[in-house]
């Protein structure tokens, strides 16, 4: 029976549901493995330490956006740039000179030029514009992509590292992997 004009896809009332659906949750619950084979939590406990994260906050990203995560998009206010010193700060310098089999990028907000911001960091892969407080949801998506990859990478491999608000919020916009405050990325231990 096809639904109409008006039905929420809900679920189906035919005979026989409650059967059909017990079925599927045994078979999907059968499809998830209860513990890892030990060379995938070692794989994965060495791809954390490549993205300089800890093993658990990787496992919990990985699990909830199904892949790999394969750049890091950092704010300005992450990194620590300012127009009066647009190399990052030395500490942050140093976690990311740690850092492999990513991309690393980052969205900096005007006064700021990304060009600018590349050029006194070379450790990034791009940069680009950071959308302003007044940007719409479009062009704040639009922003975002242009600072990740300006050939175009899946989104959902991101993960947005920032200190404000609005800065979690680049992560729907861009329906990126996760946002992850930079004083955990950073800093983990506090």
């Amino acid at each position: 029976m096809r639904a109409g004009i008006g039905h929420n896809n809900g679920p189906s009332m035919e005979p026989g549901f409650t059967y059909r659906r017990g079925l599927w949750q045994k078979a999907r619950k059968e499809l998830i493995p209860k513990t890892l084979p030990i060379e995938v939590i070692r794989g994965r406990v060495r791809r954390a330490k490549e993205l300089g994260l800890p093993y658990k906050t990787y496992a919990s990203i990985r699990a909830s956006s199904g892949r790999d995560v394969i750049g890091l998009l950092f704010s300005d206010n992450a990194l620590r740039v300012r127009r009066a010193r647009l190399r990052m700060a030395h500490d942050r310098f140093e976690k990311l000179s740690q850092v492999s089999g990513c991309s690393l990028s980052a969205a900096v907000h005007a006064p700021l030029n990304p060009e600018e911001v590349i050029e006194a960091n070379p450790i990034l892969t791009f940069a680009g514009v950071a959308p302003g407080i007044t940007a719409t949801w479009p062009e704040t998506a639009t922003m975002l992509r242009a600072a990740v990859s300006p050939a175009g990478m899946p989104f959902d491999g991101v993960i947005i590292v920032g200190e404000t608000g609005l800065e979690r919020e680049w992560c729907a916009a861009l329906k990126a992997a996760f946002f992850l405050p930079a004083q955990r990325y950073f800093d983990p231990t506090s």
